[in-house]
């Protein structure tokens, strides 16, 4: 996979070939790889953890467990934030010093203890344009479809 930070786009290739390309949300503020920073993490991934399987579209995860609840059933304040939809691949950084463990002065830089993930989203209308606290948000259906094609170990580029 190859995640386009400038196009919002999500590349899936099977082999050497684009199987498809789906419209995502970013961080809304710039790349970053430090923690804290809320900015989408740039570089060699891999999916570290599939979370979600057979939940239906729309059901928000907290602290990665399904609540059982649609987000059309929260409070509207609650339906107001970006929440996590769906599914859940949560991704590990595979460059030291970038985007795993700590970088040259100490700073995590570590993308699987910043809880960064490819995620369905509550609000699909803003796909396309940069939206998210860092992670990559998915359409609902987009992101069931993704789930059921990769593995853990599958690898993710997160390019500008």
């Amino acid at each position: 996979m190859v995640v386009s930070l400038g196009a919002q786009l999500l590349a899936f290739h099977r082999g050497d070939s684009l199987a498809k390309s789906y419209v995502v949300s970013t961080s809304l503020r710039p790349p970053s790889n430090l923690k804290d920073s809320l900015g989408t993490p740039r570089g060699l991934h891999e999916i570290a953890e599939r979370i979600g399987a057979g939940a239906p579209p729309g059901i928000v995860f907290k602290a990665r467990v399904n609540t059982g609840r649609h987000f059309a059933e929260l409070p509207l304040e609650e339906q107001a934030r970006n929440l996590i939809t769906t599914r859940i691949l949560w991704l590990r950084g595979l460059e030291p010093e970038l985007n795993a463990g700590t970088d040259a002065e100490g700073r995590c830089v570590d993308t699987h203890a910043r809880y960064v993930y490819i995620h369905g989203t509550n609000h699909e209308e803003r796909l396309g344009t940069p939206a998210s606290s860092g992670c990559v948000q998915m359409r609902n259906l987009d992101i069931i479809e993704l789930y059921d094609e990769v593995r853990v170990g599958d690898l993710v580029w997160i390019e500008d």
